[in-house]
């Protein structure tokens, strides 16, 4: 083949520092796009962008040139530094780890809808849980000691 071929699909889950909830309803939109922006900058896509006050969904679409670790450090530094200058969010941060989950284009639909529907799911379930469930889907062994750490 003279040319590369890739579809590497990825639903990224992330935390502000401590979870703190300090992502407020009128940020959200600008923050979320601005996020799409930065992977658009870095030919990425971002499918979905959405989330709540203490954390963030983002579906990607990488090309088989960037590594999902370089992506999500360039996604979540950038929008750090945005929300602090621009936002004038003091000391704001995303927690250090993330998860990247695979998926296949037939999920794309599913995990959009997932990703919009965050602020009416996160009235019966919060973060921590949905991780966990998240992780548990995937059959990804973790220690339950330092998922929050």
């Amino acid at each position: 083949m003279s040319h590369t071929y890739c579809c590497a699909l990825f639903h990224c889950v992330f935390s502000t520092k401590e979870r703190r909830k300090i992502i407020t309803a009128e940020i959200q939109p600008r923050l979320w796009s601005y996020m799409g922006g930065i992977a658009r900058k870095r030919k990425m896509k971002a499918l979905g962008v959405g989330g709540t006050d203490d954390h963030a969904h983002i579906l990607l679409s990488l090309p088989s040139s960037l590594p999902i670790a370089k992506a999500m450090r360039e996604i979540k530094s950038e929008s750090s530094r945005w929300m602090r200058e621009t936002c004038a969010i003091e000391g704001f941060e995303w927690q250090e780890g993330y998860g990247a989950f695979s998926i296949g284009w037939a999920q794309v639909d599913a995990t959009l809808k997932y990703i919009a529907s965050q602020k009416e799911r996160h009235r019966k379930h919060d973060f921590q849980a949905e991780f966990i469930a998240f992780l548990k889907k995937h059959q990804m062994e973790y220690d339950p000691r330092y998922v929050w750490g």
